[in-house]
């Protein structure tokens, strides 16, 4: 087998391999021989066909069975021999003339085939003695952790029939109907609706008009949706909705006591106060953590500048735009909209292509050079917790990752991330800092409003048009 570079340029290149006829004859009558002590042919004893024999009726197909197997197998060994690492699978490609791939099939003339490829560039880890990051810590104030408790106890609260009229606190259980136009819109009705008001789950101005309501009233209150509501075709509108009023209901007391807990599944309320105490740490922790990582992927960026493979970049880039048109269409959104243009859009988006290409090429060669590996019980745990997201598909969510090429490393590439995550923080200059929330979170609002994308996520659309939107999650 002959192998010859016929472009290096950059990370592409390309080969032209060429297997001799004569090699080819050699490996096609390796296998007759194989086939020979198998084959039953009518009136031959078994094991008895004679190798002519078996060439004449099957010798083209076992012929076209060694190109595909060349084409499946040589690349690799190629690479390996050149000491190369593709980007993606090589682009192979062989004659298409039917007269030459005759001659191939039939055992007169040398199989050639190209292989074109980007491979993975070689580049030096930087010395990470010199990054230094601050991991931004919040010590939870205890009053924090009452102010939650109660609003985590307040689903737990009790109401009693009232018949006077609705007070601001109160739960009204009402029927509605939402108008546009004196048309009734799709997901503006609900049945035995229950609403606490002051609790501004609906859009503004929706509770305040319950106010003074009684069981079994009829009213008609009038609203303006939201400029910036999820669903585009009610943004702004101005809607009415006929309200029946089936109950008023006041509030009980609301006490935070070991009996309080318990309707929650808690012991006591103490073990409340612990559990609601670890997840604002938590929470916090996420941000921590976020704000952490970005600040050593900015040190890595910086550190590491080389070419990325284009292939990787252009299908990092497509997953990148899909979505972003994608909210953009569920918005009913344009890049003016978003004040950009799409060309300017695609620029951006490019640039963050090639950043995350880049970054994961740096990250995975930090990692194998760790030694760090993914075991089968993490992906485990991270198949699980895909597959709680699809209640009732379960059986199908794990036969994709089954069947899917691929499926698996899109579980094991996160998980690998983290890890290495971890270990860059045991090796370079990490600074504990104490702050308020408020400072762990006006960061990230600062930046985020300095870095405007050019198509900001969204919140999904409620199904009932009347409640209100809520703030999408980054």
């Amino acid at each position: 087998m002959q192998v010859t570079e016929t472009l290096a340029e950059g990370l592409k290149r390309e080969l032209k391999v060429v297997v001799p006829a004569n090699d080819m004859a050699a490996q096609l009558n390796e296998k007759l021989a194989e086939a020979k002590g198998k084959m039953q042919i009518k009136g031959f004893r078994p094991g008895k066909v004679p190798i002519s024999h078996i060439k004449k009726v099957y010798g083209r197909s076992m012929m076209a069975q060694l190109v595909n197997e060349m084409i499946q197998e040589k690349p690799t060994a190629i690479l390996a021999e050149r000491g190369e690492r593709a980007a993606t699978q090589p682009e192979i490609s062989m004659t298409e003339d039917e007269k030459e791939a005759d001659k191939i099939l039939s055992g007169g003339a040398d199989f050639e085939f190209t292989m074109v490829y980007e491979v993975i560039p070689t580049f030096d880890i930087a010395d990470f003695s010199s990054f230094k990051v601050v991991r931004e810590v919040v010590d939870v104030p205890a009053e924090e952790v009452e102010e939650q408790v109660l609003r985590v106890a307040e689903n737990s609260r009790s109401y009693e029939p009232k018949k006077g009229k609705a007070a601001d606190g109160d739960k009204v259980t009402v029927d509605y109907l939402g108008k546009i136009d004196g048309e009734a819109f799709e997901g503006g009705a609900d049945q035995d609706a229950e609403l606490v008001i002051g609790s501004n789950r609906f859009i503004p101005g929706f509770e305040e008009q319950l106010i003074g309501v009684k069981a079994g009233d009829e009213k008609v209150i009038t609203v303006t949706f939201p400029a910036d509501y999820q669903a585009a075709h009610l943004a702004g509108k101005e809607a009415t909705f006929d309200i029946t009023v089936k109950a008023v209901a006041a509030p009980g007391a609301l006490e935070i006591n070991d009996e309080t807990a318990k309707t929650l599944g808690l012991d006591s309320a103490e073990k409340l106060r612990e559990v609601v105490r670890s997840q604002i740490e938590n929470q916090y922790g996420q941000a921590t953590r976020q704000k952490l990582k970005r600040q050593i992927l900015d040190q890595l960026d910086e550190a590491h500048k080389f070419e990325a493979p284009s292939k990787l970049v252009d299908a990092e880039f497509e997953s990148i735009w899909r979505q972003i048109n994608q909210e953009l269409s569920d918005n009913g959104k344009t890049f003016e909209d978003e004040d950009t243009t799409e060309e300017a859009a695609r620029e951006e988006y490019r640039t963050l292509a090639e950043r995350r290409v880049r970054l994961g090429l740096v990250l995975s060669k930090v990692g194998e050079e760790a030694g760090i590996q993914v075991s089968d019980e993490e992906l485990q745990r991270s198949l699980f917790e895909q597959v709680r997201k699809f209640p009732g598909q379960e059986q199908e969510i794990y036969e994709y990752f089954q069947k899917t090429p691929g499926a698996v490393a899109s579980l094991r590439a996160p998980i690998f991330e983290e890890k290495t995550i971890d270990h860059l923080m045991t090796v370079i200059d990490v600074t504990d800092k104490t702050v308020t929330k408020e400072e762990l979170m006006a960061d990230d609002e600062a930046e985020a409003s300095e870095k405007k994308p050019a198509a900001k996520k969204k919140a999904p659309a409620k199904k009932k048009a009347a409640k209100k939107e809520e703030p999408a999650s980054e």
